[in-house]
């Protein structure tokens, strides 16, 4: 006889009207994540709700003998998420609405199924944070990182076959030719999916907690080392066989060779763990985790008549819904418009500040375009004693949800440029309003 709790009809449509509603408040912001799962730098997070499925699927037993307890607590992490909706929505950042959908799913799930049967899907809830795609400027920073890195690495390693090889930012010089790391050589491409497949080998690793954090936390200088390695190799074996080794096929075959070879690493690493510090019961388990026993199995089994009244119960469901219903009706009514100040062309910038002349400079079409602002002024200042000084103001327009401006620190590095003096200063404009203005120097 099967004891275990039948879903009831109306629980069918209170998922039906969850989804309406969180369909309506994240649409926009999902639909953006997903296309950037195109760009190969994320093209893993395809793979992200197939493995959160299995993981659910996993802890089918534990669910089903767990019976659900709807529980005020989960109030806090739903309220949380909805002030994360509208710190996204108004400081016009994806990354945050993606937080807010994750946070008001945690609060949902908790609300209507209690902290016990939560607990059972720890894990999916917190590998779907490998879903979203992290903020432009952090991610400009990252791969700014893993670029000098990877490239500092791998012209050491030249060194050490013997090539002679010279770096300037991600530059490389040598000598017959010059290597430039991009995006794709940097590290970045494998740095986050084998983090996510280190997190899932820990997981499935029945160690003490520190064995699997050790194999998480060396995923990310084996990422580093192994693209360094990648990067050397091309231009080892540059010299053999010319530009075809870092356009053609070899440059895709490595970076999926590089990978293999890190989970391979990584394999290594635990088996390593095990025979240095064994410990009974430790071992790699594809079996479910934490299986729990039932909790109530004297359970009736529930009508399976719809009921109206059943439909408006618990009530953390009929709170949960006014909530979402509202910030849904609020976001939707509600116009934020933009207040775009008046300005001048920056053509009408001055060439001539006292005794500084000008010469203005022009940037590429593709180069405007990869920017994405809306005016900008590059000119050269000297003076008569032969000081010169290079101008950059770039004028953005406006900056919606998932845009942000381009700083000259997150790509002048790479061309081998050292800021030595930065942050902000006040310069004086006492020939205009006598004063002093503030403004940030790289």
């Amino acid at each position: 006889m099967n004891l275990l709790p039948k879903i009831r009809p109306e629980s069918y449509l209170k998922g039906l009207l969850y989804s309406l509603l969180l369909t309506g408040l994240y649409y926009s912001s999902h639909r953006v994540m997903i296309s950037w799962w195109r760009r190969a730098d994320y093209t893993y997070c395809y793979l992200v709700p197939f493995i959160i499925l299995y993981l659910i699927w996993e802890k089918r037993n534990s669910l089903r003998q767990t019976v659900s307890h709807p529980e005020w607590a989960g109030l806090a992490a739903f309220l949380v998420g909805l002030l994360f909706f509208w710190m996204g929505e108004l400081g016009g950042e994806f990354y945050t609405l993606y937080i807010s959908s994750w946070l008001v799913m945690v609060g949902l799930c908790w609300l209507h199924m209690g902290w016990q049967k939560l607990k059972a899907i720890w894990f999916p809830l917190f590998i779907s944070l490998a879903m979203f795609p992290l903020p432009n400027f952090l991610n400009t920073k990252i791969t700014l990182k893993l670029k000098l890195l990877s490239s500092e690495l791998g012209v050491a390693m030249m060194q050490l076959w013997g090539m002679s090889a010279y770096r300037e930012g991600n530059i490389i010089d040598l000598g017959f030719t010059q290597l430039q790391v991009v995006d794709a050589c940097s590290g970045l491409r494998y740095f986050f999916p084998l983090i996510v497949l280190g997190i899932l080998l820990a997981y499935f690793y029945r160690a003490r907690f520190w064995k699997s954090a050790l194999i998480v936390i060396s995923t990310a200088p084996l990422s580093i080392i192994t693209n360094s390695l990648r990067i050397a190799l091309t231009g080892i074996l540059y010299e053999f066989w010319g530009a075809e080794v870092a356009e053609s096929f070899f440059h895709g075959f490595s970076g999926w060779f590089i990978f293999m070879f890190s989970l391979g690493i990584l394999l290594l690493e635990m088996w390593a763990l095990n025979k240095i510090f064994p410990k009974t019961g430790e071992k790699i388990s594809l079996k479910a985790k934490g299986e729990e026993t039932t909790e109530e199995m004297g359970e009736k089994i529930r009508n399976s008549k719809f009921e109206i009244r059943n439909f408006f119960s618990p009530p953390q469901f009929v709170v949960a819904v006014i909530l979402l219903g509202a910030t849904l009706a609020i976001s939707h009514g509600v116009e934020f418009r933009e207040k775009i100040p008046m300005k001048k062309s920056f053509v009408e910038f001055p060439l001539k500040v006292d005794k500084w002349i000008g010469v203005r400079r022009f940037k590429e079409r593709k180069i405007i375009d990869a920017l994405d602002l809306s005016d900008y002024a590059i000119v050269n200042y000297e003076d008569p004693e032969g000081r010169s000084v290079n101008f950059y103001v770039a004028y953005y327009e406006t900056q919606r949800k998932g845009g942000s401006i381009h700083s000259p620190s997150t790509c002048l590095p790479g061309s081998g440029w050292i800021f030595n003096h930065g942050g902000e200063i006040d310069i004086s404009t006492s020939g205009y309003n006598g004063g002093s203005m503030r403004v940030r120097r790289e």
